[in-house]
């Protein structure tokens, strides 16, 4: 540690979340605190080797915040984002969370005054008509409050709303039939075919199918190696990890759908293994506006003029779930790793409570039970 005068300069301390938070006391004789948090000890060290140095030049400036005055919200959010390591759309999805609907109420105030009594009605009149919108806001608020606890800035969160922090769904998804599907596919263009085949058949993210090269297609197997995905930030396409551990996965292709594959291989593709397996026509890669000219007018031919291209996902569930498929299994298949987000993707399939009262039936003949009413008489 930097030293001055043959003692310590400044101090270092581990918090409850395992980083290290930086504190000097300056020439003025205030005590001054790092305003971020270090990975390591030895990161925090070099800061304020850095402080010494420039008060030795005597070119210091008050460097960080007084440890006496209060640590405001809006300080303290966008440290907690610049300190997270997040995907580049999770980040601007909460950096718009915390600007939009976060910081107008809460910005200026010091987390030490937000009491659940002010969240409650923060809640009650931000993103009222949306809903989940609103859910998102307050989960985030709720986990930065989190952190605050850890780092001793604040006794308890006080986001305390039982629930608050989901949302039920804002409309109900009705999965695409088999037939829907088929006159949907015979209306998209030939070069997007297939991937609206893929989108139901083997249940892979937009981001994924976008970017998939003919390299991630084992033809001998029918699997599809799903190792990447593309996302759009700022209209910027930004190729990365999926989006979980559990997204990273070999996905067993229909049998019947290879002809189309191997088809789709021969004709379609350029670039070898690092061909795309879907572009627009300009050979780039497939935004979500480039795909929505086709897929709105042929959703319209289906008779689906509410189906999103991500309701195909759901598509694929329910037909994988008809199947006999373990919550696992869908898992698996799906890229999702907790059960309640592969639940989420579960439907009743039209006809299948019919199927099962008549399975049931069955189970009865079986075991030879009496079902005659006058059998039930006591």
């Amino acid at each position: 540690m930097a030293k001055r005068g043959g003692k310590p300069f400044g101090s270092l301390r581990q918090l409850p979340s395992k980083r290290w938070q930086a504190r000097y006391f300056g020439p003025d004789g205030v005590r001054y605190s790092a305003p971020l948090t270090f990975d390591t000890k030895g990161d925090a060290e070099t800061w304020l080797s850095t402080i010494r140095a420039d008060i030795s030049r005597g070119v210091w400036k008050p460097a960080g915040r007084t440890t006496g005055a209060p640590m405001i919200f809006g300080e303290y959010a966008d440290t907690w984002l610049t300190e997270r390591d997040l995907r580049p759309r999770t980040h601007e999805h909460y950096k718009l969370l915390v600007d939009r609907q976060i910081r107008p109420t809460f910005g200026a105030v010091a987390v030490k005054d937000i009491t659940p009594e002010s969240v409650r009605r923060w809640h009650s009149t931000t993103a009222a008509a949306t809903p989940t919108l609103r859910a998102h806001a307050y989960a985030l608020l709720r986990t930065i409050m989190n952190t605050a606890v850890t780092d001793d800035i604040i006794p308890a969160n006080p986001c305390r709303i039982r629930g608050a922090g989901q949302a039920k769904r804002a409309r109900k998804i009705k999965p695409a039939t088999l037939d829907e599907l088929t006159v949907l596919v015979a209306a998209m263009p030939e070069r997007y075919r297939l991937m609206t085949l893929l989108a139901a058949w083997t249940q892979l993210r937009f981001g994924e199918l976008t970017e998939l090269r003919r390299g991630d297609i084992d033809v001998k197997k029918s699997t599809i190696h799903v190792r990447r995905g593309v996302v759009r930030v700022d209209g910027e396409a930004i190729v990365g990890r999926p989006k979980s551990e559990a997204g990273i996965r070999d996905v067993a292709v229909p049998p019947h759908l290879m002809p189309m594959v191997k088809a789709h291989l021969s004709e379609q593709i350029t670039g070898g293994r690092d061909g795309l397996l879907f572009t627009s026509s300009t050979g780039a890669q497939i935004s979500p506006s480039t795909l929505y000219r086709s897929f709105y007018p042929a959703r319209a031919k289906a008779g689906r003029p509410d189906l999103r291209w991500h309701d195909l996902r759901h598509t694929g569930a329910v037909l994988a779930a008809s199947t006999g498929a373990t919550l696992a299994e869908l898992m698996s298949r799906l890229g999702h790793s907790t059960p309640g987000a592969a639940l989420r993707y579960q439907h009743a399939a039209e006809g299948r409570d019919v199927a099962i009262a008549r399975a049931l039936s069955v189970l009865a003949a079986d075991a030879d039970l009496v079902t005659r009413p006058d059998a039930l008489e006591v």
